[in-house]
């Protein structure tokens, strides 16, 4: 944090020397008190009063103008706002190995429940889209502010949704950077700041090279955020302990993130798969700037100061 006018700091001698005089003068009337011998007296005169109660208005109030120096003082620091255009893009693997049940209920429908979280927690200004892929894709929500939609589409997201079997990893990563190319009339000639979170449980079987999907979307600035989601135990199909192996293969996914400048994570339960995508969103579609930050320590003053006024009234019928 730093301060656009420091020198107003000096303030604070101030409010530190009504401290000292505020204490000063308890220990005086301390004193003041003692010397009365009759006690019936002393008790009409200076009644009791309950030790903590009576230093509350004035500590409070005291507190507020400290705040009120700072904010005078005008603290700015680094905030994370949204960037204008931001756009991110869910790619969701709905291929047959995506019902493996080694994550609860299976992994689709995990997938689907932490995609509506991840959602739900990104700056509404954020355009989002929606691709499913398998062994092709399918854009089922481009990219736009509305969450409504979204919902649907994720709604829709279902084993089949994209047509032949398979795992077309390069294929999701082109449609997607497709799709942000698309999102209004300046995209063509100045992108989005955009990036793609793309969620499988395998390597790639079908469609274009992954590395070429990736190469393209580092020349375009995309970075793609990759989630491996699954455990080494996934079976389909499964009956009695039969069925086919499904195990997760990451390693496609993790040179896709390193090569495009993007994250790689690894899930293999619903709550972990929440907190990558919790990750994720923490650092998607935003960029730091300089703020004046003065309101947060006025605002925080001026309550203070209502409660040094609540508290002095109720307690002792006056103002502090």
């Amino acid at each position: 944090m730093t301060w656009e006018s420091p020198q107003r700091l000096w303030l604070l001698l101030a409010v530190a020397a009504l401290v000292v005089g505020y204490v000063l003068m308890q220990r005086r009337r301390s004193r003041y008190a003692v010397r009365f011998t009759n006690l019936r007296l002393l008790d009409r005169v200076a009644p009791q009063r309950p030790a903590w109660r009576r230093h509350v208005p004035a500590s409070l109030f005291l507190a507020m103008l400290a705040l009120l120096v700072v904010g005078f003082a005008r603290p700015s620091d680094e905030v994370q706002v949204p960037r204008e255009r931001a756009t991110v893009i869910v790619a969701v693997d709905v291929s047959r190995s995506m019902l493996a049940t080694d994550v609860s209920p299976d992994r689709l429908s995990a997938a689907k429940d932490a995609a509506r979280e991840f959602v739900d927690g990104l700056p509404k200004e954020f355009n989002v889209g929606l691709v499913a892929f398998a062994g092709s894709t399918s854009v089922l929500v481009a990219p736009d502010t509305d969450r409504a939609a979204l919902a649907v589409g994720i709604d829709r997201l279902a084993e089949g949704a994209a047509g032949i079997q398979g795992t077309a990893i390069g294929e999701a990563i082109g449609t997607s950077l497709e799709s942000i190319r698309a999102l209004d009339a300046r995209a063509a000639e100045e992108p989005p700041p955009a990036r793609v979170v793309l969620l499988s449980d395998g390597a790639n079987t079908a469609g274009r090279d992954p590395g070429q999907a990736a190469g393209e979307a580092t020349e375009r600035g995309v970075p793609v955020d990759t989630i491996s989601f699954g455990t080494p135990d996934g079976r389909i199909g499964a009956n009695g302990g039969g069925g086919q192996a499904v195990p997760v293969d990451g390693e496609t996914l993790r040179a896709v993130a390193a090569q495009t400048g993007g994250g790689y994570h690894e899930a293999g339960t619903s709550d972990e798969l929440r907190t990558v995508y919790a990750d994720i969103g923490s650092s998607v579609g935003f960029e730091t700037e300089r703020q004046d930050v003065s309101a947060r320590f006025i605002g925080v003053g001026l309550v203070l100061a209502l409660l040094a006024a609540a508290t002095s009234m109720l307690w002792f019928s006056r103002l502090p």
